[in-house]
């Protein structure tokens, strides 16, 4: 997406939908929907192209940084009326770094405090949780999940890993993208249908991801 390997920065995906920027072509959001089986909402957030950067969600409910424009929810009501909506009322914007979400439950960046956390929980519909990965807080770009797996950064302790595991109630491995990059939410989206992964994702590393999230993966 726009010439960069970093998908996940751009784009948002769950087993039900995704959000990308308007600017993305219709043979990309034609291939996205074909292989993980959603329906598309074009919109940026606040703006801003970095829509897998600001914003989380699961198949219940979407987490949002204070400064996302009315029309821009507006948008996404239009495509998802049930879905439900949670703009973030704090300094903090990047929210799709700070969750790591599926539909069974969510691991949150420890530095939010009790309330917002509790107001994560309640959009999403599962339990939220503090935690890290490889001792880092931004655990929605430290790793990807879905409702079949979980693929971290290669550096996850083994307390971090089984946290995760239990609070996402999925499997729990380990592996890059991007030729390298430990970063996996940064380059890589999914469901349990399929995943698309940043373009100079090595064949290793497409093996890896098939096996942790229990799919198969496909390059883009």
């Amino acid at each position: 997406m726009f010439g960069s390997a970093s998908i996940g920065v751009y784009s948002l995906t769950t087993e039900k939908m995704a959000l990308v920027p308007p600017h993305i072509s219709e043979d990309k959001v034609r291939r996205l929907e074909e292989c993980l089986r959603v329906k598309t909402a074009r919109t940026m957030i606040g703006e801003s192209v970095l829509v897998g950067a600001l914003a989380s969600a699961n198949s219940n409910g979407l987490i949002l940084p204070h400064f996302v424009k009315d029309e821009e929810i507006e948008t996404i009501r239009s495509a998802f009326p049930n879905i439900n909506i949670a703009v973030m009322k704090t300094r903090r914007t990047a929210y799709g770094n700070m969750v790591l979400a599926n539909d069974y439950g969510a691991v949150v960046d420890p530095r939010l405090k009790e309330k917002e956390t509790e107001t994560i929980s309640d959009s999403l519909g599962v339990e939220a949780v503090p935690g890290e990965i490889a001792g880092l807080p931004y655990v929605g770009s430290l790793a990807i999940a879905t409702n079949k797996g979980v693929l971290a950064h290669p550096m996850i302790k083994e307390d971090e890993q089984k946290l995760v595991k239990e609070v996402l109630n999925v499997p729990v491995d380990v592996g890059t993208v991007n030729c390298g990059i430990p970063y996996v939410g940064t380059g890589l989206v999914g469901n349990s249908h399929g995943a698309l992964v940043g373009f100079v994702t090595t064949g290793p590393e497409l093996f890896i991801i098939e096996s942790a999230l229990d799919l198969v993966g496909e390059n883009e």
